[in-house]
């Protein structure tokens, strides 16, 4: 068996290289749909202010577009290093989503950045904006294709276990692309991305605007911020619910600790506003709820429970005894393949075999485990409450306040009134982290919520783990924490000075230093 600290330390690896990665993909997604709006004002209207705007946020994003690759592909390499078992176990459906990534979205989005920024003098007008907004789907389809394979771990259809061979395999690759989970995770996580560029303009346009300088420039950037955020956080919040839907149907302990939920709730189940959770006597107090709440966007009906945590831990637990007979089943199987009987018992049990692999953490044999064991492994299926619940209602709050900020910003910036409104203009540049916030919590439930599981219901994460040392883990991780600290200190000593120059660097004699510059040589 491999060590738990070994498992834990590759954990923590894997997490903080995606939770860092993920600094810069929302910002890449969101800036590249605004740079195709800007332009395509450019091209309506003719006015060089647009021009001068998609040129201006087109090398932000460029900055941290470079970023993003730079941490991404590390990502890639720890499924062989750190997660070798879990590579050869569903590879064949995993791996699949992840060549078409590399293969046709990477290369197509890393190909148009170049004629973005070079063909400026180069291509027509049409013809660039053409570039600009390839660009844009290269990075949504990137996005895409990775966001299907991490839905195939969520919900992992369209595959089958194959004894034979010890591994899952695909059977249906359309099932794999169309599944409900793919769906959900592009609409919701591209979306959050787009929240994203559209506070990172809203921001800063609005300090330049305290500021008093390049009014015209910013007023536009804002109030192009302001439209597209307004549309698209409101889309956020509902592909929001519509994966709330998806978890309450298909992953309902994920759900019962988002909620808190210890006891199976009567239809329709309150929602907990506020609660302090004592997870070892699985009680709540101090709790403020909103009756009906959560029955009703969870399960879209007046008359379906919410299965609480006691319940939920009992029905694994009959799981993973039912799996635990799989395991020894398949163990019978692989020494006699040939075996009729045996071929069918396990086709009966092969659904629960993901549950008795749980028990692998505790014994090397399943089928010799302990009660006491067979309770640990039932009580690992729930996830932490505290870390779920809090982190669930950070994200909400969030995409709460952005969308009263959007609001406010769209109506008063068509009034054309929001010079007039510093305590707004404040109120956007101070939250600017909250897209980011919200993106990161949201994957903690996302990622988090899965546990035990690196495939929900088939592959345990204790099992998915490399068999490396723990040093080397534990020395790797120490210099992903260096490098990316190093690389993060440069993006943003990069971000601000671009971002103080504002559109002075594009050296066209309209913007505020050089306007400055010009008054103090006369």
């Amino acid at each position: 068996m491999i060590s738990t600290e070994l498992v834990d330390l590759s954990r923590w690896q894997f997490a903080l290289t995606s939770m860092y990665h993920f600094l810069f993909v929302p910002l890449t997604l969101g800036l590249s749909f605004m740079l195709v709006i800007m332009e395509s004002c450019y091209l309506v209207t003719g006015k060089e202010i647009y021009k001068d705007m998609t040129r201006f946020w087109g090398k932000l994003f460029g900055v941290n577009f470079a970023l993003g690759v730079a941490t991404g592909i590390t990502l890639e390499f720890q499924f062989g290093t750190n997660w070798a078992y879990y590579s050869h176990y569903v590879g064949d459906i995993f791996g699949a989503p992840l060549a078409i990534e590399g293969l046709m979205a990477f290369f197509l989005e890393s190909t148009f950045i170049g004629l973005f920024f070079f063909g400026w003098n180069r291509l027509k007008k049409g013809t660039h904006l053409l570039v600009t907004f390839l660009m844009a789907i290269g990075s949504n389809l990137s996005a895409l294709w990775i966001l299907i394979a991490n839905a195939w771990m969520q919900y992992p259809i369209g595959s089958e276990f194959n004894f034979e061979t010890m591994r899952m395999e695909m059977t249906d690759f359309f099932a794999v692309i169309l599944s409900p989970w793919a769906q959900a995770k592009f609409g919701h996580t591209i979306a959050a991305g787009y929240v994203t560029g559209a506070m990172f303009v809203l921001a800063i346009s609005a300090w330049y605007l305290l500021k008093g300088r390049d009014l015209e420039f910013a007023k536009r950037s804002f109030r192009v911020a302001a439209a597209f955020g307004l549309v698209t956080v409101l889309f956020t919040a509902q592909m929001g619910d519509e994966s709330g839907y998806l978890v309450a149907k298909d992953q309902p302990a994920k759900l019962a600790g988002m909620e808190a939920i210890w006891e199976t709730q009567p239809a329709p189940a309150p929602m907990q506003i506020f609660g302090l959770h004592d997870v070892e006597k699985q009680t709540s107090n101090a709790v403020i709820e909103v009756p009906w709440l959560a029955g009703i966007l969870s399960t879209r009906s007046l008359d379906t429970e919410l299965i609480g945590i006691k319940e939920l831990v009992a029905q694994n637990r009959a799981r993973i005894e039912r799996g635990a007979k799989a395991v020894e089943t398949l163990t019978a199987l692989r020494q006699d393949p040939t075996n009729l009987a045996l071929r069918e018992t396990f086709k009966t049990q092969k659904d629960d075999l993901g549950y008795g692999l749980l028990l692998r953490k505790y014994t090397a044999d399943p089928a010799k485990a302990t009660p006491e064991m067979i309770d640990q492994a039932a009580l690992d299926t729930i996830p932490n409450v505290n870390i779920m619940f809090w982190s669930f209602r950070v994200m909400v709050t969030c995409g709460v306040l952005m969308i009263l900020l959007f609001g406010l910003a769209l109506y008063y910036s068509a009034k054309d009134l929001i010079t007039n409104r510093r305590w707004l203009l404040k109120f956007a540049l101070f939250a600017l982290p909250l897209p980011w916030l919200g993106c990161e919590f949201g994957w903690v439930v996302a990622e988090y919520g899965r546990q035990p599981w690196t495939i929900f219901g088939i592959l345990p994460t204790h099992l998915s783990a490399s068999t490396l040392s723990v040093g080397s883990v534990m020395g790797s991780l120490i210099g992903f924490i260096v490098l990316y600290s190093g690389l993060l200190v440069v993006e943003m000593w990069l971000m601000l000075r671009l971002v103080k120059t504002g559109p002075s660097f594009l050296g066209t004699g309209r913007y505020f230093f050089e306007r400055k510059q010009k008054a103090l040589e006369e």
